[in-house]
């Protein structure tokens, strides 16, 4: 069985190196490479992927019990090269605590499967970047 649901985000420019995303609920998202106190694309993509995980992991786990602690650190090489640029050696590490009893054991013993589960099957933001999605780009003149 297949499902196919376009998602997409309009952008803005609103100076120099710096944009604005908006869903289709209206959020805004303001960045971009010259932003201040803003996310870079970069970090977006990183954040992504860690929160795409986060999503998946926390419902799994928080079934059995809530967490005490719960971080991910997604990190990446930026390669700059005669090839182009491009993130390499992406890492995601997860710092989960539950509490001490029945339930916080059974919530621990769900992470590894929850962390696995998401990695193989549902984070759509990792697992396209691991897929090596083409991206195809238009130009619409907007005169």
């Amino acid at each position: 069985m297949s499902e196919t649901v376009r998602r997409s985000v309009t952008m803005e420019r609103l100076d120099t190196g710096v944009y604005r995303a908006t869903n289709p609920d209206g959020i805004e998202l303001t960045f971009g490479s010259m932003a201040e106190d803003a996310f870079s694309p970069v970090e977006l993509l990183l954040a992504a992927i860690g929160g795409c995980s986060a999503v998946d992991v926390d419902l799994m786990t928080t079934r059995r019990a809530d967490p005490e602690r719960f971080e991910i650190e997604v990190s990446a090489d930026n390669v700059r090269d005669d090839t182009g640029n491009r993130l390499e050696d992406i890492e995601m590490t997860f710092r989960v605590t539950f509490p001490a009893g029945t339930d916080g054991d059974k919530a621990r013993d769900r992470l590894p499967a929850a962390v696995r589960n998401s990695q193989e099957r549902t984070c759509t933001a990792s697992r396209t970047v691991e897929a090596g999605t083409p991206v195809t780009v238009h130009i619409e003149d907007g005169a």
